[in-house]
């Protein structure tokens, strides 16, 4: 029993997948979710077992019986470690791995062995290793007394190196000594992270003067293919969860006068841990300040109601709920049943349906968004001089003209464009503006 939770990764472990549900849970396919996160984080699946219950046990989770039944397969299959869909308090991780005599993982200790294999830049790494000790420190039980020469996701050789905190070391007095330690750590990293932060945040609200727009959605549904395909950014893709971590940022035109921001962000998934939530604060306030979310949705995922739902909900816990939001039906090339995109669009009419790999309907996303970044339109007489070349500039690359006068060294100019653009044509001083309609 020493050694069963010598390490939090399940990299190349014989894994055993189990989903208990309850009657509350959702519709979800909780195990072909999990069979993809798992083997994301490079564990062997070689069982799956699926409890319905009417109740949380309080020891086991899943009930004495059927933890008994669960160590007959762990033998039976050679399993090296069992990962639970569920979140599971300490005493229950403990008393699985008695009676399993083998590693318990949950849900959320997966997904953060998952971030911090994916984590790259110094940011993400911070970001991880702080979640992964906060998840951590309530659930230590008598962890191994090097834990001090441990430097973690920030500064180890590899990610998530503080990950593997979860040994049992000699005692009581180790425990609180590696609860100081880890306390400690906790302050630095949040001290570390706020300075980025605050720099980071900085950097969003530098952007005030340019309309900004936020992909968001469920990992691996395509936002950074998205991404690739409007802007060349260049951003790594790869049919894996959690493939990019790092939030990028370019700049879009995708109309004549219409130069936009365009920002990817981490991808959400169903009860992302919430210590990762604050941890990627920074990261998700690409959301927090954008002017619109463009939500991708993969329709060829048969839990795509579901999938939905999950990104609402972390969209409703970082405050962007009421944004402005335009939902991107994506890989419709993959699609071979149209009914359920059929059902989609019904529920959705204003969404628009695309594939970012072979470019379908991009340019349906494309007028859309710029129909956000315009607002309604409005015809305008606008008076300048000759000499406020700025105002002319402006409306003839951002409006339509419809009129020109000059007289008397003024121009009078009756243009169309987006009411959304009028505090920047204002912010050039023309003499005078009317509306003329709308």
């Amino acid at each position: 029993m020493e050694k069963l939770r010598e390490t939090l990764r399940v990299r190349k472990e014989r894994a055993i997948l189990v989903a208990a549900v309850l009657p509350s849970s959702g519709v979800y396919d909780n195990l072909a979710e999990l069979t993809a996160l798992a083997e994301s984080a490079g564990a062997i699946v070689v069982d799956r077992f699926k409890q319905k219950i009417r109740t949380i046990n309080p020891s086991t989770y899943i009930g004495k019986g059927k933890a008994e039944q669960l160590a007959r397969r762990v033998k039976k299959f050679e399993a090296n470690v069992i990962i639970f869909d569920n979140d599971l308090s300490p005493g229950q991780i403990r008393e699985l791995e008695t009676a399993a005599q083998t590693k318990v993982v949950d849900r959320s200790e997966l997904i953060l062995d998952i971030f911090a294999t994916r984590a790259q830049t110094r940011q993400a790494k911070l970001q991880v290793e702080l979640a992964q000790l906060q998840y951590t420190y309530p659930r230590l039980t008598r962890m191994w007394s090097h834990l001090d020469t441990v430097t973690g996701a920030a500064g180890g050789s590899t990610a998530g190196a503080v990950g593997a905190i979860g040994v049992r070391g000699p005692g009581e007095q180790q425990l609180e000594i590696d609860r100081r330690i880890v306390s400690k750590r906790i302050t630095e990293l949040k001290r570390e992270l706020e300075e980025l932060d605050d720099r980071k945040l900085r950097e969003i609200k530098g952007r005030k003067d340019f309309f900004q727009v936020c992909i968001v959605g469920y990992t691996n549904a395509g936002k950074s293919t998205l991404l690739n395909a409007l802007t060349d950014a260049g951003t790594f893709v790869e049919d894996r969860l959690f493939a990019t971590l790092d939030t990028k940022t370019r700049k879009w035109t995708p109309s004549r006068g219409a130069e936009m921001l365009l920002s990817d962000t981490v991808g959400f998934v169903r009860d992302l841990p919430h210590q990762l939530v604050a941890s990627f604060k920074a990261t998700l306030e690409e959301a927090v300040f954008a002017d619109l979310l463009v939500h991708v949705i993969d329709v060829s995922n048969p839990e795509v109601l579901a999938q939905i739902e999950s990104v609402d909900a972390v969209l409703a816990e970082i405050g962007c709920s009421e944004k402005p939001m335009l939902m991107a039906f994506n890989k419709s090339d993959a699609i071979t049943n149209m009914s359920p995109l059929e059902t989609l669009e019904t529920m959705y009419p204003d969404a628009v349906t695309i594939s970012a790999k072979t470019g379908l309907g991009l340019d349906e996303l494309a007028r859309k968004v710029v129909e956000h970044y315009k607002g309604r339109e409005i015809v305008l007489r606008v008076t300048t001089p000759h000499s406020n070349g700025k105002v002319q500039s402006f409306l003839r690359t951002y409006g339509q003209i419809l009129s020109e006068q000059y007289d008397d060294g003024v121009a009078i100019l009756e243009v169309r464009m987006g009411k959304n653009q009028l505090p920047e044509l204002e912010r050039l001083r023309p003499e005078k503006l009317e509306v003329v309609q709308g």
